[in-house]
């Protein structure tokens, strides 16, 4: 009989190797982003049109979703940190890339091979920082990865932006190549070696994914998230043209948003370590009621500059409580699953901002939006109590079949 592998120790002091990771998340969390900000002066300089270099955005997207769960199962002999090594050199040298694009083409290669690092880089960070801590610090040591990505929108996009427009588009891409390459060493000195072993076989990994409850956790990531897209996407002309706020204005209130998403992170690993199902059913039916509500709170700016708060606390205070509910779905091999949950999340962003063009574009308008994404998250709500109702149920037969068997005296 094969011995079963040993479950990693956590960590003494996990916070460093957790910051290093977190500064991972910065750099391809900006990398992701910042494309918005700078996509005017990308068309500007290499001529093609506005449609055309929307790809550069929606082609990153769909490179996450695809390539993530294919990268995984390549790589499954590799060590985690040997992994996550090459995905942030291959980070790093796609930006290096970006930098010296001469025509579209190139910088669309660039953005690809930038794809092919998020979601297995998430993936298997996840299952990194939750091992480096106790079983009931695990959302929060997620949340402290996931953070990264959260300050990238506060403080990253800002500045990449800022730099694009002083220096030029390229400068942006430099910059997110030099802090990639800072956390490439943070990673080669910081990250423990007793983590860096990958035990799960691949046929092992592959059938956890058909497990009824993994797909059902993976489906309920996507319904819960989607909703937030669904109206993301599309928040300038919601404040622009139906809360009258100027484009500077609209700025400002995007940057509060981001200081909601931080925060939403960090009291979301709290709550998840505390009491995952509550607050699984809290943190989404505040988001729906915040999707919601958006329609009536624009007609006032304030309660509209609250709303939009309110949402980056709750879109990204339910990701550590969606992530924890994946990992304890496939807890016999995580990987993969964690991987996946990533390609959810990015196929649920896409999906929604396509939905939500369809709203915009059929006789409800713009300012339906919000209604119909409160809808998408009232789905996933409603899948999350089902869910729970079809664990208890489960429990309950279990208990009775257990009290059935007869003691041996």
């Amino acid at each position: 009989m094969k011995p079963s592998p040993e479950v990693p120790r956590p960590l003494s002091a996990p916070l460093r190797p957790l910051l290093v990771l977190s500064l991972c998340a910065f750099a391809i969390g900006m990398a992701e982003f910042v494309i918005m900000g700078i996509l005017p002066d990308i068309v500007s300089d290499l001529q093609v049109t506005i449609s055309d270099a929307g790809l550069l955005i929606s082609g990153y997207s769909l490179g996450v979703a695809v390539t993530a769960p294919l990268i995984m199962i390549l790589t499954g002999r590799l060590p985690r940190k040997t992994l996550l090594l090459l995905l942030m050199l291959l980070f790093v040298l796609s930006n290096a890339l970006a930098v010296s694009a001469q025509d579209f083409s190139v910088l669309m290669t660039a953005r690809i091979l930038m794809s092919l690092t998020h979601g297995s880089f998430f993936g298997v960070a996840t299952v990194m920082a939750a091992e480096m801590v106790t079983a009931d610090k695990r959302a929060w040591a997620i949340s402290v990865l996931v953070s990264g990505s959260s300050i990238a929108n506060i403080a990253g996009v800002p500045f990449g932006t800022w730099v694009g427009h002083a220096l030029g588009w390229r400068y942006t891409f430099a910059a997110i190549a030099v802090i990639g390459a800072a956390a490439v060493a943070g990673l080669f000195r910081l990250l423990p070696g007793h983590l860096s072993t990958r035990t799960e076989p691949l046929k092992r990994e592959i059938g956890v994914l058909g497990k009824p409850e993994v797909l059902l956790a993976l489906l309920v990531s996507a319904l819960c998230f989607g909703g937030v897209f669904m109206t993301f996407t599309y928040v300038a002309p919601l404040l622009e043209q139906l809360a009258m706020f100027d484009g500077r204005s609209v700025s400002w209130i995007l940057v509060l948003f981001g200081i909601g998403v931080t925060l939403g992170n960090i009291a979301g690993g709290r709550l998840a370590d505390w009491r995952l199902r509550p607050a699984l059913i809290g943190i989404t039916a505040g988001l729906a009621v915040c999707l919601f509500t958006f329609t009536v709170t624009l007609e006032s700016k304030i309660f509209a500059v609250a709303d939009i708060f309110l949402l980056g606390v709750f879109s990204f205070g339910i990701l550590p409580c969606l992530t924890v509910l994946v990992m304890s779905k496939a807890k016999e091999a995580p990987n993969l699953a964690t991987t996946m949950n990533v390609s959810a999340l990015h196929i649920s962003n896409a999906v929604g901002a396509w939905l939500g063009g369809m709203v915009i574009d059929s006789r409800f308008g713009l300012r339906a939006v919000p209604l119909f994404s409160g809808g998408v998250t009232l789905l996933g709500l409603t899948l999350i109590v089902f869910m729970i109702l079809l664990e208890t149920r489960r429990r309950k037969i279990h208990r009775k079949q257990q009290q059935a068997i007869p003691v041996e005296n």
